[in-house]
């Protein structure tokens, strides 16, 4: 599939932000990016009415949906799981992509679709809660590539990049049942689903990350996960936003930043596998 061929849609809801970023991040790779409103998805549109299978990628973006109440991607997940997890499912099994980035890696967690370690599940298996620091963390951190094996999303980093990243978030912090914690995290070690963890970098090597570089006390300092197969990623710094250098202050402003590899790992997957 040729990669101006793919379709992308970006699943929006009252609260969502940050789709302006990572719109233009897959345009200018070339691939067709649509702004999808959740009511489209559930045929609420007359006219307008998208199903999963209109594209080859789904993304969800940024942001507060819903206001975040209940909890950090509840209500965007209670919606979708109401009408369209049969299709969510499918989605997944037959490999095609699904990117999750901030508040869309919270509602991924919600839909139980990540981190899927014996498939997606009815109920989630980890959650995203309130930032150690109790307070909205929003600056630019490292993360450290740790995927030993490819992934949809990881095919143009190597293992060990570290990567300069923008966070935005308040409740960021991963975590697992505490009862079955040492057992999840181990299959997810297992299955190399740790896609990046946050660094000092200082010394990018170590798991030793205090505060302020792990921004939100997350276990095992994981900053993105992949389902076991690969093909689903939910991270919560913004690779749109660190699309180009100069987004992230880096040299050589107008060349591709450390969050262009996302976006061009999944186009590349898309075209070589469908």
């Amino acid at each position: 599939m040729k990669v101006q061929d793919i379709k992308v849609a970006i699943l929006r809801m009252e609260g969502t932000n940050c789709e302006d970023e990572s719109y233009l991040a897959f345009k200018r790779l070339g691939a067709q990016p649509e702004m999808v409103h959740i009511k489209q998805m559930l045929g609420l549109v007359e006219g307008e009415e998208r199903s999963p299978f209109d594209y080859q990628i789904l993304m969800f973006p940024g942001g507060f949906s819903a206001g975040d109440y209940i909890r950090a991607g509840a209500i965007f997940a209670a919606i979708m799981k109401s009408r369209l997890m049969d299709e969510l499912k499918e989605f997944v099994k037959e490999g095609y992509p699904m990117l999750g980035i901030c508040n869309g890696f919270q509602v991924l967690v919600e839909l139980g679709i990540l981190p899927g370690i014996h498939g997606i599940s009815d109920q989630p298996q980890a959650a995203l809660t309130t930032n150690d620091s109790n307070r909205f963390e929003c600056r630019n951190i490292y993360i450290r590539m740790d995927k030993g094996k490819g992934s949809a999303f990881t095919s143009k980093y190597r293992k060990g990049d570290v990567l300069l990243i923008p966070v935005a978030h308040a409740e960021g912090k991963f975590t697992v049942d505490a009862h079955k914690e040492k057992e999840i995290l181990k299959e997810m070690n297992d299955n190399d689903q740790i896609a990046f963890r946050y660094v000092n970098p200082e010394n990018p090597e170590s798991d030793d990350v205090p505060y302020p570089w792990n921004p939100n006390g997350s276990v095992e300092n994981i900053a993105g996960i992949t389902n076991p197969e690969g093909n689903v990623l939910g991270m919560m710094p913004h690779p749109e936003r660190a699309f180009y250098n100069y987004m992230v202050g880096l040299p050589e402003p107008e060349k591709f930043g450390p969050g262009a590899g996302v976006f061009q790992s999944v186009l590349d997957y898309v075209s070589r596998k469908f």
